[in-house]
């Protein structure tokens, strides 16, 4: 298993193809802005997710791996990269909008809920907070 970084500007075919694979949903506006990840598995592209700057915070997204390779630590994986990205370009707060099915793999990552907004949970983590040393839970 390992992770990929497509900046801005790259070209997005693979974390636009999972996606479009896992969420149904297309390239957007924040694409140009966004950072994306992408998990492999002997060579194969299985999960992604995006990370952007605004209003003060690194927003994590679309974050989905392939249902075939579900289990194995592919989210886990994206998460702490893109957890471990933000930080080494000096983040302060983290946050990810979460469907309510997702809330508890988050605050595995110290993830905590903030308030419900655009059919989800917002959630945030300071940087104080981070610890990446043991698979999601310190």
């Amino acid at each position: 298993m390992e992770g990929k970084w497509f900046a801005q500007g790259a070209d997005l075919t693979v974390p636009l193809q999972i996606r479009k694979e896992v969420f149904g949903t297309e390239r957007d506006a924040l694409d140009d802005e966004a950072q994306q990840a992408v998990v492999y598995i002997a060579g194969r592209p299985v999960g992604a997710g995006r990370l952007w700057w605004r209003d003060g915070a690194f927003w994590l997204s679309d974050i989905g791996v392939l249902p075939e390779a579900r289990g194995q630590g592919q989210g886990d994986l994206l998460v702490r990269l893109m957890i471990f990205k933000a930080m080494t370009h000096h983040g302060t707060m983290l946050r990810l909008l979460s469907p309510t099915q997702t809330e508890a793999f988050f605050a595995r990552y110290g993830f905590e809920a903030e308030g419900k907004a655009d059919g989800g949970t917002l959630m945030s983590l300071p940087a104080q907070r981070v610890c990446l040393s043991h698979c999601g839970c310190c």
